[in-house]
C-alpha cells in the first residue's frame, strides 16, 4: 500500500520522503517499554500495598478488599491529575500510566479539569466523561456478557 502511495508521488516528493526519511528522529522502543512495565508495574505494587492495608487495619477479606482498593487507586489518580503530577509520570512512562485503573481516574478529571471554565454543569458535568464514558460503557457491557455467560454455564451446563 505504501508503495503505491509513492508511485502516485511526483520526483520532487520522492526526493523530499527520502530527505525526511534520514532525518526522522529514531523511537526508543524498547526504552519507552522498560518504562511502561516498569512505571505500570510500581503502580500494581502500590494497589497491591493498599489491598493489604484494608485487609490489615479494616479485616477486609482478599476479595472484598478489592473495591476499596480501586476506589482508592482511583482517587489518588485525580488528585495526582489535579495537581499535575501524574501527567509527568505520564511522559516519562507513556502507556504504563493509561493501562491500569488510574488511567481512567486520570481521563476522567483531565477532562473535567479542560472544560471547568465553561461552568459546572455545561462544561465540566457534560465533558467529564467523553472518554472515560465509553470506558464505562464498554466495560459494563462485556461485564453483562461474561455473567450472562455463566449463569447459562451454571443454570443449563451443570457447571455449579
Amino acid at each position: 500500500m505504501a508503495n503505491e502511495k509513492r508511485k502516485n508521488l511526483t520526483p520532487v516528493q520522492q526526493e523530499y520522503h527520502v530527505f525526511e526519511k534520514k532525518r526522522e528522529t529514531k523511537r526508543p522502543v524498547a526504552k519507552n517499554c522498560f518504562r511502561a512495565f516498569f512505571v505500570g508495574g510500581i503502580i500494581c505494587a502500590i494497589g497491591q500495598a493498599i489491598s493489604y492495608f484494608y485487609m490489615y487495619f479494616f479485616d477486609f477479606t482478599e476479595q472484598t478488599a478489592g473495591n476499596p482498593t480501586v476506589a482508592t487507586m482511583v482517587f489518588l489518580s485525580m488528585i495526582l491529575t489535579g495537581i499535575g503530577v501524574y501527567d509527568r509520570i505520564a511522559q516519562f512512562a507513556g502507556a504504563g500510566t493509561a493501562v491500569p485503573v488510574t488511567g481512567f481516574g486520570n481521563a476522567v478529571i483531565s477532562a473535567a479539569i479542560e472544560h471547568r471554565t465553561e461552568g459546572f454543569v455545561l462544561g465540566v458535568g457534560a465533558n467529564m466523561f467523553k472518554l472515560a464514558g465509553s470506558v464505562i460503557l464498554f466495560g459494563t457491557f462485556a461485564a453483562f456478557l461474561v455473567a450472562l455467560v455463566k449463569t447459562i454455564a451454571v443454570k443449563w451446563g451443570g457447571l455449579g
